[in-house]
């Protein structure tokens, strides 16, 4: 795969993830900062690295069978694995400005 397919598949990913919300918070997960990284090999497998507001979480197993499936719906995305992990662990800096001021941060 080259270059510009891989960009144009992590872009499709990013604008994916921003789909994606806890059912308890009206803010995306990429917004509050819960992706950690998003690799795609040559392949079109792709490898995410998530954290969790907090690590009991009730949303967990749909959050990220969410992810899957959503991502796995990008062509040229073949197989999608999300790990949880809690290094670092997740803070309220992590979020960005916009959703900082929509959950009244600022």
């Amino acid at each position: 795969m080259d270059e510009n397919k891989k960009l144009a598949i992590e872009e499709n990913i990013v604008r994916m993830l921003k789909t994606v919300y806890d059912p308890e918070i009206p803010v995306d997960i990429y917004s509050l900062g819960l992706i950690y990284a998003i690799d795609v090999d040559d392949d079109g497998n792709v490898k995410i690295d998530m954290t969790l507001t907090a690590p009991s979480c009730p949303a967990s197993d749909f959050l990220m069978e969410d992810i899957r499936m959503k991502l796995e719906s990008i062509d040229g995305v073949k197989n999608v694995d999300v790990q949880l992990v809690f290094e670092p662990e997740w803070n309220q800096d992590m979020m960005t400005e916009e959703a900082k001021l929509e959950l009244g941060f600022l």
